[in-house]
C-alpha cells in the first residue's frame, strides 16, 4: 500500500466529481475533512466516504470533522441533533462541577457515536484555549471556561467521551489562542504576553493532555517567542514550545492554511508549515484550483511524522463499541434540564 502524503483535504460538495477523483488520487492525502457542504443524510455520507476510499484505494480512512457543538456543528438538524455549545457546560460548571463534567462526558460520547456511525473517526475538539478579557468573540463563544483548572476538567471529559465511541480527538489551537484579539480566519492575531505567563496559563491545558495523538496549531504570532512568524509556520514555536515546553509528541496538523491570517500562496503556506515541523497540512476550502497547487507540496509521510500518523490512524479506525444511546440521551437531558 502506498504511504499517504502529508495532507488533509476536503471535497467541494456532497459527491466527488470526476476531476476530484483524479486529483485526490494524485494528492493521496492522509486524511479527509468534512464540512456542512459535504453532509446531507447518513446514506449520502456513507456513499461519499466509500467513493473516497475507492478513489484512494484504502480500506480504512482517517475522516475528520469539527463537531464542537453550538455554532460549530457540521451535522445538519434535518437528521441529527445540534449538540449543546461548550458554553453550556462552562456555565453549568460554575454551579456544579461534577454535574457539568458528567454532562460533558455524555454529550461527547453521543457526538462520538453519531460521528462513528457515519464513518467519521476524528473530531477536531476539544478547543482548549483560555479566553482573556479582550479576546475575540470566536474564542469566548467556544471556550470551556476562563481558568486553567476548568478548561482541563471539561477538556478531559470531551476527550474521554469521544474515546468511549472510538473517535480520536484533536486538541486545539496549540499552543493557545485565548489572547487573540481578532479572528484568524480574517486577520493575523498577535500576542505580547511573556513566555512565563503563557506557560502558566495558555500552554497549561495542552501540557495536561500532551499524550493525545493529535493537535492543531494556531495561526497566531507570539511576539516574545517568534515575532516574525505565526505558530503554524514557526519552527521556534513548534520545536521549542510545542515539542519541548508542552511536551507534545503526537501529530501536529496546521489549522486551515487557507485562513487569511497567513500570507503567500497556498503552496507557500503549506511548504512553510512542513519546513517548520508540522506533520500534516490541513486544507479545508474544497476548491480544486487551490488543491492543485498542493501537488508539489504533497510528499509521503516518513520518520516520526509517519509514526505519529500511523498511531493516530490506528486509534481512530478502531471498531465502535456498544453504547446505550437512549440511556445517555435521557441522562444528559436530565442533567441539562436541572441546570436550565
Amino acid at each position: 500500500m502506498n504511504t499517504p502524503n502529508n495532507l488533509i483535504i476536503s471535497p467541494s460538495t456532497l459527491r466527488l466529481t470526476q476531476q476530484e477523483k483524479q486529483l485526490f488520487a494524485q494528492l493521496n492525502p492522509w486524511g479527509i475533512i468534512l464540512f456542512a457542504r459535504n453532509i446531507e443524510s447518513p446514506e449520502q455520507v456513507h456513499a461519499l466516504l466509500n467513493d473516497i476510499k475507492n478513489t484512494l484505494q484504502r480500506e480504512s480512512l482517517v475522516v475528520l470533522i469539527d463537531q464542537e457543538g453550538g455554532r460549530v456543528s457540521r451535522l445538519p438538524k434535518t437528521h441529527w441533533r445540534i449538540p449543546p455549545s461548550p458554553q453550556v457546560f462552562a456555565s453549568l460548571f460554575m454551579q456544579s462541577p461534577q454535574r457539568a463534567k458528567r454532562a460533558c462526558y455524555i454529550n461527547n460520547a453521543l457526538i462520538g457515536h453519531e460521528l462513528k456511525s457515519l464513518g467519521i473517526n476524528v473530531n477536531c475538539a476539544p478547543m482548549l484555549d483560555i479566553p482573556q478579557k479582550d479576546a475575540a468573540d470566536i474564542i469566548h463563544e467556544r471556550a470551556y471556561g476562563a481558568t486553567v483548572q476548568q478548561v482541563i476538567a471539561l477538556g478531559e471529559q470531551v476527550i474521554e467521551g469521544l474515546h468511549a465511541a472510538s473517535v480520536e480527538p484533536v486538541i486545539k489551537h496549540m499552543p493557545g489562542h485565548g489572547r487573540g484579539r481578532c479572528d484568524s480566519h480574517f486577520e493575523l492575531p498577535t500576542v505580547e504576553a511573556d513566555i512565563d505567563t503563557l506557560s502558566q496559563i495558555d500552554f497549561a491545558p495542552f501540557r495536561a493532555f500532551n499524550k493525545c495523538s493529535m493537535a492543531m496549531s494556531a495561526h497566531i504570532v507570539y511576539e516574545q517567542i517568534d515575532a516574525q512568524l505565526p505558530a503554524s509556520i514557526s519552527s521556534t514555536v513548534i520545536n521549542d514550545i510545542i515539542r519541548e515546553n508542552i511536551g507534545f509528541d503526537g501529530l501536529i496538523m496546521t489549522d486551515d492554511i487557507n485562513m487569511q491570517a497567513l500570507s503567500g500562496t497556498v503552496a507557500q503556506r503549506a511548504t512553510a508549515a512542513i519546513h517548520a515541523g508540522a506533520d500534516v497540512v490541513l486544507h479545508c476550502s474544497g476548491k480544486l484550483d487551490e488543491m492543485q497547487m498542493l501537488q508539489d507540496v504533497a510528499t509521503p509521510l516518513k520518520g516520526k511524522s509517519l509514526q505519529r500518523a500511523s498511531s493516530a490512524q490506528q486509534r481512530a479506525c478502531a471498531a465502535m463499541p456498544d453504547i446505550d444511546v437512549n440511556a445517555l440521551y435521557h441522562e444528559l437531558n436530565q442533567l441539562l434540564s436541572t441546570h436550565a
